[in-house]
């Protein structure tokens, strides 16, 4: 029996030093756009933000290589986009797990920022017959915070409806899909049930509370003092003033919380203020200032690991941009069911200072930036 664990011992040993090795290996290799860019100016040039290292002191706004649209692609001049916790978390490559799973160990591999877009089309592939010059348009791709960007015909992209503005439009991509496949399905609302919002004021909260409600729920926000009457306008039924009410002490049962915060509370304390048979759902990766190897993604992969002690289903969700859905949202913001909360605005070149702001969580709504 010895032997065996000596053995044993012996190869988990290996296993360890050939990943480590790995990883140093990986470290000192990893290269991004920015090594490889050529000292040679782009022959057809656009402005777009780039980072080349980790942190947000190295975001800067430079010339790359103006895209050129495949026979699927659309190209778009983009006129709007807007900032996510998404990209704060690529900036600063936290949880420190993404960058072991592919975004980059030394620095980022993929330099371009940004997700959501709306704006014109420029150009078309020779394939692509859905769209024609001239189009409004909105969506998610890669390296949003740019003049132009290509975008797949078929991919996440919708056309704008005439009364809604490039900023709405720009808002929409990934915290509206979030709020909405969160309540529609992942949460399963119907109507009569009572939703609970957590960080009902944020970007995805915002949106969350109109569409739960037109859904029929009966709906309590959490934010802060100066957001009370915020949330109050967007048709809570309910607001709960975390500064002064802690809602996890309450006597109140939730058939569904959604959890834009992913911070303060345990899933032990959600679980008691959750219905007996309710759902628990906790929105990406957690906000802007999760740190750590696994950040709010432990919680993450503990919550189905709960689920498993009782009826209460918990866990967590990432958006899944589609045309449908972003269409959907179109037609919501056009008829006025829905509508886009804008905190600030700012230009292109001041993406850095937009993702500072973001960075202290105090954003009302989505901070979008415009592009000229």
């Amino acid at each position: 029996m010895k032997r065996i664990f000596k053995w044993l011992f012996r190869i988990v040993l290996v296993l360890l030093v050939v990943a480590f090795l790995f990883l140093f290996v990986a470290y000192w290799r990893s290269t991004n756009d920015c090594d490889r860019k050529n000292a040679a100016a782009p022959s057809n040039p656009m402005k777009a933000i780039v980072y080349c290292d980790y942190g947000l002191r190295n975001v800067r706004l430079d010339q790359i290589e103006k895209p050129v649209p495949k026979d699927d692609e659309v190209l778009v001049r983009v006129r709007a986009a807007s900032v996510n916790p998404y990209d704060w978390h690529f900036v600063e490559g936290t949880p420190y797990v993404m960058r072991a799973m592919g975004v980059g160990l030394r620095k980022p591999k993929d330099t371009r920022l940004g997700v959501d877009f709306a704006g014109t089309i420029e150009a078309v592939g020779k394939n692509v017959t859905q769209y024609k010059p001239g189009d409004e348009v909105f969506g998610g791709r890669g390296g949003a915070f740019a003049e132009y960007v290509c975008r797949r015909a078929t991919g996440a992209i919708a056309l704008k409806p005439a009364n809604v503005t490039f900023e709405q439009a720009a808002a929409l991509n990934i915290a509206g899909i979030t709020a909405l496949q969160g309540i529609r399905d992942k949460g399963k609302v119907q109507a009569g049930q009572k939703v609970l919002v957590n960080g009902a004021s944020g970007g995805v909260g915002t949106f969350a509370v109109q569409i739960a409600k037109s859904f029929g729920a009966n709906v309590t926000g959490v934010c802060s003092t100066r957001n009370v009457d915020l949330v109050k306008s967007l048709g809570a039924d309910q607001v709960i003033d975390y500064t002064k009410e802690d809602f996890t002490k309450g006597n109140e049962r939730y058939d569904v919380i959604l959890d834009n915060v992913g911070t303060g509370h345990s899933l032990s304390e959600y679980r008691k203020v959750l219905a007996p048979e309710g759902k628990y759902v906790q929105i990406g990766g957690g906000g802007v200032g999760e740190q750590g190897f696994l950040g709010a993604l432990g919680r993450a992969l503990w919550a189905p690991i709960v689920s498993k002690f009782g009826k209460q289903e918990m866990g967590m969700m990432m958006a899944d941009p589609s045309t449908k859905d972003l269409t959907l949202l179109g037609e919501l913001t056009h008829e006025g069911k829905l509508k886009p909360v804008i905190d600030r605005t700012y230009k292109l070149e001041e993406v850095p200072q937009a993702l500072a702001y973001l960075e202290q969580g105090h954003a009302r709504g989505k901070v979008i930036i415009t592009v000229d």
